[in-house]
């Protein structure tokens, strides 16, 4: 249930419901983009906590509102906790994604950028619709996405990655299944339905053998992170704080206006 705005009880930005042995966690802060804001990364840790400790719950569903999926972080809040920090809540957040002992399911619409990345990477499986888009603008801003390659190198090519991470180019989500980035795609009215027939089949799955296998599957992501996590978060860091991202941050944010 969604409560007004106030301090004590700020408006929720991440739905939990239970369907049929699906829990879908639905990010609704549409007025930051559904950009990873302390409250949102705390209710999403929530969620799949939640999930996990329900024995009825066999995948869990993460789905946005509006018309992006998610922007990455909360620049406003980075600025204010400094970028190592929420670079490492990122590392963090995609490392209880895949080690989470259920299968963890994207749903992908709308733009997805930076850390929306990430958490589409983290996902098992990641269905997109046909005209999502990608892209990795970090280098047009003198960054790179360090926290994010934990997980999206795994999963595209390396032609991919050279040509995506290095032209900072918009990408579909037909684009993104061909690359490995996502498992499959479908039009945006088709999404729902493709969505519910790959959970229906997950939901099948005997917990044990859901748990096991995807232990297998995602050993070597897992270190991955734990071995570079820390260097990846610490790097972010120092690209974000040097005058050549601030000049190009800044310009950036002239053009907009």
């Amino acid at each position: 249930m969604t409560t007004e705005a106030s301090p004590e009880h700020p408006t929720e930005l991440v739905h939990y419901r239970v369907d049929d042995h699906v829990a879908s966690l639905v990010l609704d802060s549409q007025h930051n983009r559904n950009a990873l804001s302390r409250q949102l990364v705390q209710e999403l840790y929530d969620g799949l906590a939640r999930a996990e400790a329900d024995d009825d719950v066999k995948v869990v569903l993460i789905r946005a509102e509006g018309r992006t999926f998610c922007s990455g972080a909360d620049l406003s809040e980075a600025s204010v906790d400094g970028m190592e920090k929420a670079a490492g809540v990122l590392v963090a957040l995609q490392r209880r994604i895949v080690t989470l002992p259920k299968p963890v399911v994207a749903r992908v619409h709308g733009s997805v950028r930076a850390g929306g990345i990430g958490i589409v990477a983290a996902a098992d499986i990641a269905v997109a619709a046909h005209d999502a888009t990608f892209a990795f603008t970090e280098v047009r801003l003198g960054l790179t996405p360090a926290a994010i390659s934990l997980t999206v190198l795994p999963r595209m090519t390396d032609r991919s990655a050279a040509l995506t991470f290095l032209t900072g180019e918009v990408f579909t989500g037909r684009d993104a299944e061909r690359m490995g980035l996502v498992t499959r795609t479908a039009e945006e009215v088709e999404l729902n339905l493709e969505v519910d027939e790959i959970c229906a089949q997950l939901a099948k799955g005997n917990l044990q053998g859901l748990h096991e296998t995807k232990l297998l599957l995602g050993r070597h992501v897992v270190e991955r992170m734990d071995r570079h996590g820390d260097d990846l978060a610490r790097l972010s860091a120092r690209l974000f704080a040097s005058e050549e991202a601030k000049a190009a941050m800044q310009a950036f944010l002239n053009r907009r206006r």
